[in-house]
């Protein structure tokens, strides 16, 4: 997600909050690059290969996590998730460009730990707690809404996105004002639907804040302080909630510890690298249309896998979200 949220910002290119990805150019080697897409409009198989990965994979976090927080404290599993996948991700730095590549100085490193705090603290963390009780699917039509936050929080900064911008704002707002009607009917907890809204505006705000203080020249760098900062955060904020109190990690399931490690590899590593390296080989507005397809990806799989139910607020409410997310994107584009 963070990706299409820099776009927004009119920055270089979020994970959602399931993976923030720095848009930077991609580590030399670790996803085969092909070259640019051919001419004449035509689009490579490799384009296609890495688009999907980010479809599916991306899509699929929402779910990863509603199975992760079924025997794993939420704050515990979301830190551990991020400590790990940042200290992959140093490593994968260091062998690439060397360990000076992971050197910054204390101003950078702070503006990356803030950022991490917001996005995956603020942002994954809360997820990860509202999805004991929020269904994926909803939670991640109710993540979709973070456009609309980013251009609220642009206009408070003095910017002025446009008038299409704006019209997306006032439609996604009528659609999470549907999508809340589950928790206000009772159907599901309105203090798990709001910790989502809540998580949506964070990363939003971290998302814009990264465009505007001083960050590590790297931004694979950047988001290897990112995602240590969110993950010791995370696994602060889980001790202070007791989370530890009463946890075995041997009762711990066997979907969880499988769910957590797909999170750590596949949704803030390989996922993360595919999308990056797309923003290289493919044009801009193709690579953005994950930003349509992830939450319809996380609802049909809470429904084939979970079987969550498919109310109409859901459906109502998300076709409305995309089609405000699908109009501020396309705004933002052609700015």
């Amino acid at each position: 997600m963070r990706e299409v949220l820099n776009l927004l910002l009119m920055t270089s290119p979020a994970a959602d909050p399931a993976a923030p990805v720095p848009a930077a150019k991609p580590l030399p080697g670790t996803v085969p690059a092909p070259g640019s897409p051919a001419p004449g409009g035509r689009i490579s198989g490799a384009v296609w290969a890495a688009l999907g990965i980010v479809y599916v994979v991306w899509g699929s976090t929402y779910l990863g996590i509603r199975i992760v927080v079924e025997t794993v404290p939420p704050f515990l599993a979301s830190g551990s998730r991020f400590i790990v996948a940042g200290l992959l991700l140093a490593a994968l730095v260091a062998w690439r460009h060397g360990p000076a590549a992971l050197k910054v100085d204390r101003r950078r490193l702070g503006s990356a730990a803030l950022v991490g705090l917001l996005l995956i603290l603020g942002g994954n963390g809360l997820v990860n707690l509202a999805e004991t009780t929020v269904p994926s699917g909803l939670a991640a039509l109710l993540i979709a809404v973070v456009p609309v936050w980013v251009v609220l929080l642009r206009t408070a900064a003095g910017e002025r996105p446009g008038l299409g911008a704006y019209g997306g704002v006032l439609i996604g707002l009528g659609g999470l004002a549907v999508l809340t009607l589950p928790g206000l009917s009772g159907d599901v907890g309105i203090g798990g639907v709001l910790l989502v809204v809540l998580a949506a505006l964070l990363w939003a705000a971290g998302s814009v804040s990264s465009a505007r203080l001083p960050m590590p020249a790297n931004p694979f760098t950047a988001s290897v302080y990112e995602m240590l900062a969110g993950g010791v955060g995370g696994i602060v904020v889980g001790l202070l909630r007791g989370e530890h109190h009463g946890f075995d990690p041997g009762a711990v399931s066997t979907g969880s510890w499988v769910a957590l490690g797909y999170l750590v590899v596949f949704g803030s590593l390989i996922a993360f690298t595919a999308y990056a390296w797309l923003l290289q080989s493919a044009p801009v507005s193709l690579a953005a249309t994950y930003a349509y397809v992830n939450p319809v990806v996380a609802v049909l799989l809470g429904v084939l896998i979970l079987g969550e139910a498919l109310t109409w607020p859901i459906l109502l409410g998300g076709a409305i979200v995309v089609a405000a997310v699908c109009l501020i994107v396309s705004t933002e584009r052609r700015r």
